[in-house]
């Protein structure tokens, strides 16, 4: 393990959200002296989320709600970058969505609009509202041509009442019926961690990646080319380092003790 200078020196920070900054409307504990930390010291940060649900504003106002001030503009999410990936690859297109209203207003900002007799797509994100008709309706589209997208590949999630389905679990239904593997557009896929870096204005070797997840965050980060540090106030133990092939290289058991 690397040492804590060398982490405290990097120039550009990216934070997952759930699991590491809180869990459903709770802050976890070091969370505001970290972030007052980043201020201090004059950090690039950027809250960078797989979770479709919010849009940044929101996610500002929810961080707001438990005493954290952080401005829009630190935030991107899974939705961003689904709605970006679909614009640069058929403009105009239009989509079926199962999602919650940060992903459909993603979409609408790009450009894309919702069909739900003939859609280019079928996009799948996180949601409240996810039921065995909205299931069926996707099974046909998909079946009748339109591609299927995830925002995420998270399986599970962990909220204040303990784990719970994401998104990979939602699409999960679809893909078995039909066949068809979905294209997963957030982390741990590099579109979503290149265009972090940009908005950081720092490169790969001056970032580090902070999260609760091996299967997305860390591995996000390694294949990304930054340092890593794992979180264990999220869906990750201690002892489930030992299952996977590659580590991080920082461990914390929260983010309050970054800034040591």
């Amino acid at each position: 393990m690397q040492s804590m200078e060398g982490f405290r020196a990097k120039k550009g920070y990216i934070c997952d959200m759930d699991g590491v900054i809180y869990h459903g409307d709770r802050l976890l504990d070091g969370v505001l002296s970290f972030v007052n930390w980043l201020v201090r010291e004059n950090k690039s940060y950027l809250f960078l989320t797989n979770s479709s649900e919010r849009s940044p504003l929101e996610l500002k106002q929810k961080l707001e709600r438990m005493g954290l001030l952080v401005d829009e503009s630190h935030f991107y999410t899974s939705a961003l970058a689904t709605a970006n990936f679909l614009a640069s690859q058929a403009p105009g297109c239009s989509a079926y969505v199962i999602g919650e209203p940060g992903l459909h207003n993603a979409l609408y900002d790009v450009g894309i609009t919702m069909n739900n007799i003939n859609p280019d797509y079928v996009v799948v994100g996180e949601t409240r509202n996810y039921n065995y008709e909205s299931i069926t309706r996707a099974v046909r589209h998909v079946f009748n041509g339109a591609k299927l997208i995830g925002t995420n590949p998270d399986m599970t999630g962990p909220t204040e009442e303990g784990i719970v389905p994401a998104c990979r679990a939602l699409v999960s239904p679809i893909e078995l019926t039909t066949g068809r593997s979905a294209y997963f557009v957030g982390k741990p896929n590099a579109l979503m961690m290149r265009t972090g870096l940009r908005l950081l204005g720092v490169h790969s070797n001056e970032a580090v990646m902070i999260g609760d997840r091996m299967d997305t965050d860390i591995i996000a980060g390694i294949e990304t080319g930054l340092d890593t540090a794992l979180v264990l106030t999220g869906v990750t133990s201690r002892a489930d380092l030992a299952l996977y092939p590659y580590q991080p290289t920082y461990v914390f058991d929260g983010v309050g003790d970054i800034p040591g």
